[in-house]
């Protein structure tokens, strides 16, 4: 289990050992056609920020290697906002007092109706963590949904590995599950309820979804509840050891910053910054030279400007149109939002744009009979 690797870390160690790499251990791990852990460290570190450009030649050159000129096109498609479990940076926490809701079948289908008029055959699901959405609630959705859709993710509450195994025989292709942040003592002043409060049941999640033998596994932190190069190379680390362990399974990283949320009670809940644009290139860039297999998601939760440059730079999926309430895509006047998107633009605009840089919009890139031997 990747607990064990993890507990033979020390968080303060690492994050000294970070700050402490310097412009020549950036420049050997350039240099390198395999990148090693200790070389991720390099990458993300405080050395390598004068060092951009050339991380960004570098992740481009290996990311057109790879997956050539193309941006694969999800829609997060929010099945309920129904949650157990307090969380500080969340909408769906349960001490917000905002309006719940959870999709019945005919919501469902014209929630996909409107999604698959719009191109989209990679479909997200997302649930708060409720016993309300439980396994039988997803198994039927997930039934509902796989007709239409080629492609169908989730991003929902840690289950068990037979319950992995339940739903993808049902056709569920990807799990997305982040661990918000590997530190462990802040990790419980962020989740004071529920049973996502158990950090080592999450940390222990995907190791059941490699052992349920799951098609993708989705890591990822949540930039802003810890110092990010720390969080990042735990989150490298995992990368790494998920590989090695189920190397059959493909696998995702994402990178959400923290949105502004609404809570109902208080009003809109802001965040102080906590990660430049110009780290999150970095970031973006030191995955793509250590992992050039991985995939690289950003979802509508950043800028316009910002995702029309980083397409370039290592990005290899992106969301568009995206709506973060159950119910969202057919009816914009309910206001249950998970947390505020920043790039408005409809999925036709987007497409436009990543032709327009000279890419290839690929909204289909997976089917049934290419698992089958």
């Amino acid at each position: 289990m990747f607990t064990h690797l993890f507990h033979t870390y020390s968080w303060e160690q690492t994050k000294e050992s970070i700050q402490a790499k310097t412009a020549s251990d950036v420049q050997a791990a350039l240099q390198k056609e395999r990148c090693t852990i200790e070389d991720f460290k390099a990458l993300i570190s405080p050395a390598a920020q004068p060092y951009l450009e050339s991380l960004a030649a570098r992740s481009q050159e290996l990311t057109r290697k790879r997956f050539g000129r193309t941006i694969q096109m999800y829609a997060p498609l929010y099945l309920s906002n129904e949650c157990q479990n307090i969380c500080t940076y969340c909408a769906f926490s349960l001490d917000n007092a905002i309006p719940r809701k959870t999709l019945t079948d005919a919501e469902i289908l014209e929630e996909a109706r409107i999604l698959k008029s719009w191109g989209y055959d990679h479909l997200l699901l997302v649930t708060g963590e409720s016993s309300k959405v439980g396994v039988e609630y997803l198994q039927h959705a997930i039934r509902l949904l796989r007709p239409l859709f080629s492609y169908v993710s989730i991003e929902v509450q840690p289950l068990e590995e037979a319950e992995y195994r339940l739903l993808a025989m049902e056709g569920l292709s990807a799990v997305l599950v982040y661990q918000e942040t590997y530190q462990e003592a802040n990790y419980k002043l962020h989740h004071t309820k529920g049973k996502k409060a158990n950090f080592q049941h999450r940390l222990e999640t995907p190791d059941r979804l490699g052992a349920a033998k799951i098609h993708k596994i989705g890591l990822g932190v949540l930039i802003g509840l810890e110092d990010w190069r720390t969080d990042s190379f735990f989150c490298g680390l995992h990368l790494d050891y998920m590989e090695k362990t189920y190397w059959e399974t493909k696998y995702s990283i994402s990178f959400p910053r923290l949105r502004p949320i609404e809570t109902g009670k208080d009003g809109k809940k802001e965040f102080t910054a906590f990660m430049t644009d110009r780290e999150l290139v970095q970031l973006i860039c030191a995955y793509r030279i250590f992992k050039p297999e991985v995939e690289l998601s950003l979802s509508t939760r950043e800028e316009e400007r910002f995702r029309n440059h980083v397409i370039q730079l290592g990005i290899t999926s992106m969301s568009a149109g995206s709506k973060t309430n159950p119910g969202g895509y057919a009816d914009e006047s309910e206001s249950l939002e998970q947390f505020e998107i920043s790039d408005e633009r409809s999925p036709a605009e987007i497409a436009a744009m990543i032709q327009a840089s000279g890419y290839e919009v690929v909204w289909k890139d997976w089917d049934e009979v290419l698992g089958k031997h």
